[in-house]
Order: structure tokens, then sequence, then C-alpha cells
């Protein structure tokens, strides 16, 4: 399975909105903050974040309940496929134009590896791995993300950033060592884990500049049907492990479909749009300790002590990462 660049357009403008007989003037872009400070963010953005931490989260506890009624790809597709109808009855008919040459190319990128890849990929290994070890290397990703933001996207390594990403790092491990499963992890599982993570920090640096010309909410439609077209050979599974689903795991599977996924991307891809992809992705270490209470109280699983404490630090750590480097 979220910082100071520049701010992408509002949700309701579409890159290609105008007359039909002029090239649209690109949207202003406000100047950004000084290097190393934090952008201002709206009350929407910390919204935005809030709700895409916690159905990120809840995700976790929707895959667990129906793992054993549908396999990786198909559970991608399913999901996909739901999330793909409910955001398309929302971006199609405000859709002024469909992106254009090389503005494909980023989407095309996105779409299949983090709609696609992570999906399947993190899927698979949740049947490999124990809770905690899933978290752990899951939560490779903000730092991976950093460093690349800081590389790539030109954001700079603000200190506070740093120090706040390995405490929450921490605070998560803190987590995974207090899981109450001890089964050894499966080599192909961490993988797979490692491999989710890679395709999810790469998806987030390449989305972030599509952001400055498409709205949230069209730039995660386009990665989702992209993903869900490579994801059709999946597609005679997923009929057969439906027909044989129990209603509430089906159930189960269009939650995950229209809440961690086309709720939960979109309010992702709106808060990146005004964030640095260093700082967002920080908040991302607030989904194992989140996942803990809704864990908690959805399937009744009491939190250990090691759960409690690890996700205090998550939440030091994190706040840690809004600090201004002087």
């Amino acid at each position: 399975m979220a910082t100071t660049a520049a701010s992408g357009p509002t949700p309701s403008a579409g890159p290609h909105e105008g007359s039909p007989h002029a090239a649209p003037a690109p949207a202003p872009q406000p100047a950004p903050p000084p290097p190393g400070q934090p952008a201002t963010i709206s009350r929407l953005g910390i919204a935005a974040v809030v709700v895409t931490v916690v159905l990120w989260a809840s995700a976790f506890v929707g895959i667990r309940a129906v793992g054993p009624s549908f396999s990786p790809g198909s559970l991608t597709l399913g999901r996909l496929a739901v999330a793909a109808v409910v955001l398309g009855l929302l971006v199609v008919p405000k859709l002024r134009g469909l992106p254009r040459g090389r503005e494909w190319w980023p989407i095309l990128a996105y779409g299949v590896m983090w709609f696609g890849g992570y999906n399947v990929a993190l899927n698979a290994a949740e049947h490999m791995l124990d809770a905690g070890t899933a978290a752990l290397l899951i939560n490779v990703n903000p730092i991976l993300v950093a460093v690349m933001a800081g590389v790539i996207l030109k954001e700079g390594f603000p200190r506070w950033l740093i120090i706040g990403s390995l405490i929450a790092f921490g605070g998560v491990a803190v987590i995974a060592l207090g899981s109450g499963q001890r089964s050894t992890a499966d080599v192909a599982g961490v993988l797979l884990c490692l491999l989710a993570a890679a395709l999810a920090a790469v998806s987030v640096i390449v989305q972030k500049p599509v952001l400055r010309k498409f709205p949230a909410a069209q730039a995660t439609w386009f990665g989702i049907m992209v993903g869900a077209l490579c994801c059709l050979p999946f597609s005679g599974q997923l009929v057969t492990e439906l027909q044989a689903a129990p209603l509430p795991a089906t159930l189960g599977l269009v939650y995950l479909g229209i809440f961690p996924t086309a709720i939960a991307f979109t309010t992702w891809a709106y808060a990146l749009s005004m964030i640095d992809a260093g700082r967002l992705a920080a908040t991302t270490y607030l989904v194992p300790g989140t996942t803990i209470l809704i864990s908690w109280l959805v399937l009744g699983e009491i939190p250990t002590i090691w759960g409690l404490v690890g996700g205090a630090i998550c939440l030091v750590g994190v706040g840690l990462t809004r600090r201004r480097s002087r």
C-alpha cells in the first residue's frame, strides 16, 4: 500500500476543459515554499490524509476476511472492477478529454505497477507471511519514497523528515516484533512484500507530476482502468470464485473496491497534489497502528502492549516529519 512540491489542480478542473477551438491555459501554480519547509495544508487536505490512512488500514482487515474465498489475482481484479465502475460514475460525466501522447506513459506506469502489480504481490505475500512481518516489510515504502523524492523530485532531505521517518519506522518494527504470530517467514513471501513496497514507492514518484495536469479523481481512475486491464487474465478465476464465495465475502470484496480503492486512492492523489511525496508517504506509518485499532473494533482482536507502544511511537515520528527545519 502517502511534503512541498508545486500544487496540483483542484479536483473539479480537467486538463482539457475549455474551448474546443483553443488549447486550455495551464492552471496557475502557487509559488512553492522555501526548501525544507512543509507546505501549508488546507483542512480538506488534512481530511484527505486521514481518510486515506483509515481506509487503507481497513483494507488489511477486509483482505483477511475475504482471503479464504479469493485468490490474489482474482481479488485484485474484483477490487479494481468495482472501483472502476464506482469512480467512473463520477469521473466520466466531467471528462472533457483523455491524456495525449506522452501523457499516457506515467499513467500506464503507475497503473501497471501500483494498481496491478502491487495489489497482486501484496495479496500473495499475505498468504505466506504473518501480519507483523508483512507490516514491517511494507513500511519500507515511505523510506524509499523519501529517498527517491529527494533525488528525482528535488524535494531534498529535510532533517526532521529523516528523523521522524526513522522513529516512525522504529514504531512499525515494535508492532511487528510484538505480533502474536511467530511463524517463519517464507522467502518468497518476503520477496513479494518487498516487491510490493518498491512498486508502490516508484508509483508515488511517477504519479506526482501527473497530478499537475489531471485532477486527483481522473488520475486515479485512469490508473485503476490500466490495472484492471492488466488483471483480465484472472477474470475466469474471479467468476468461478464469485460463484462459490459466501455473500459476506462478496460484500467484503465490494467494500474493498469502493472504500480502500476508489475513495482512498483518490484522497491519496488529492493530498499528493498538495504535499511533498516524502512527507505524505511518512503518514502511512500510521496504517499498521490504525489496523490494530480497527481489528480490535471489528474482529475483536485485543491489541498487545507492543501494538499500543508501537502505534504511539509512529504518531510521534509522523508528527516530527511536519516540523520545520531551521
